[in-house]
């Protein structure tokens, strides 16, 4: 691991690489991310005025195509500065914007491999790590509602897939069978009734993409981590302003965006709650983020995405529960563990709150065909 007189040696040589303008008079780690290393830097200007910048080093573990990455990350965001600039609003503050090398590239690779890049930081706002009320989750969903709508005429087939099968089920429960046919640390005995839980739900698992395949569900650009911190909000007027973290910004199905929102924001408890009793859908947290959605996208989902919210939902919590499964099957080498057997309690929060959406199922589809009504 890189000392910090090394790890600030290597950070002066990547600034250096960047055309800014002023003198830099303070840099030091910024944020909570678990994935990039993160540092805000500050500029002096003339006339007294200061100017900051975020600088990243990307994590090569997790992201080992740097270039196909940050090709999908400035095309998305130059069509998203030119659209916000058309309709009044300020692309400075409402999109990411890549600070380019001295040599015009969206980022710079050291000798040592290390990947870099810059933004421009986004001022006067703040980052919500989870849900404190209804209405931050109703904002947070027409934030990645309007997300959708700005990049609904985009070609989403020209994004790099920068991590192969991100939200494929079918894949993901084909990774999970294998490690429960290996069972290499010889676990399987401890999660039997998980893995007879996700085995029992085989038949769901291609429902989305065989309705993308077979022309029913419109590729789009996604998101892929639609959680509520990766939105900036307003210090002042509290609105959402801009989405950040767009690394794994892919083409997909607009129903991973508003799924993976659901999972992670309506469950009634933590992602590790090891008390399963606390663990259910919030059926106001889920109108009011269906409401929000189809707010920010403002007509343009399909009436078939609509239709599928409900099983967008379902499905994400699902993929994310084999995939912590499959990880505690395969001795945690994916996800980070804090104590013993975390892996498989996370597997069961997952697969607690897809339970009781099938308990819920009549009423999840008779809400979004309530919101649904209220905006035609």
């Amino acid at each position: 691991m890189d000392n910090k007189n090394t790890v600030y040696d290597k950070i002066n040589k990547a600034i250096a690489q960047f055309a800014l303008g002023g003198s830099l008079i303070e840099k030091k780690p910024y944020g909570n991310g678990h994935i990039n290393d993160t540092f805000l830097l500050t500029y002096a200007l003339s006339g007294g005025q200061k100017k900051h910048y975020i600088l990243q080093r990307m994590n090569r573990s997790v992201f080992k195509q740097p270039k196909l990455l940050m090709e999908n990350m400035v095309n998305v965001t130059e069509y998203l500065r030119k659209l916000i600039a058309s309709q009044g609003g300020n692309p400075d503050r409402e999109t990411l914007n890549v600070v380019k090398t001295k040599n015009g590239a969206s980022y710079y690779e050291d000798e040592h491999q290390n990947c870099w890049r810059m933004f421009l930081f986004i001022e006067n706002t703040l980052c919500l790590e989870k849900v404190e009320s209804t209405k931050d989750f109703y904002d947070s969903a027409v934030a990645f509602g309007n997300f959708q709508k700005m990049l609904a005429d985009y070609p989403a087939h020209t994004l790099h897939e920068t991590i192969p099968n991100f939200h494929n089920t079918p894949s993901r429960f084909l990774d999970f069978k294998k490690a429960v046919e290996k069972d290499a640390l010889g676990r399987c005995a401890y999660a039997k009734p998980e893995i007879a839980f996700a085995l029992a739900r085989e038949a769901d698992i291609s429902i989305l993409t065989e309705l993308l395949e077979n022309g029913m569900l419109p590729l789009r650009v996604t998101h892929n981590d639609t959680k509520l911190n990766n939105i900036l909000f307003d210090k002042d007027t509290k609105k959402a302003l801009c989405i950040i973290d767009l690394d794994t910004v892919m083409p997909g199905l607009s129903l991973y965006d508003f799924g993976d929102s659901i999972r992670f924001g309506a469950s009634t408890g933590a992602e590790d709650e090891t008390d399963l009793d606390k663990i259910e859908i919030d059926l106001s947290l889920f109108e009011a983020f269906v409401n929000g959605f189809l707010k920010g996208c403002a007509g343009s989902l399909t009436k078939k995405e609509i239709e599928m919210l409900p099983m967008g939902a379902k499905l994400m919590t699902f993929e994310c529960g084999i995939r912590f499964l499959a990880d505690y099957l395969e001795g945690d080498v994916y996800f980070k563990i804090h104590r013993e057997n975390h892996n498989l309690e996370r597997a069961r929060t997952q697969f607690k709150l897809v339970a009781d959406m099938e308990k819920k199922w009549a009423k999840l589809n008779e809400i979004v065909q309530k919101q649904d009504a209220l905006y035609q």
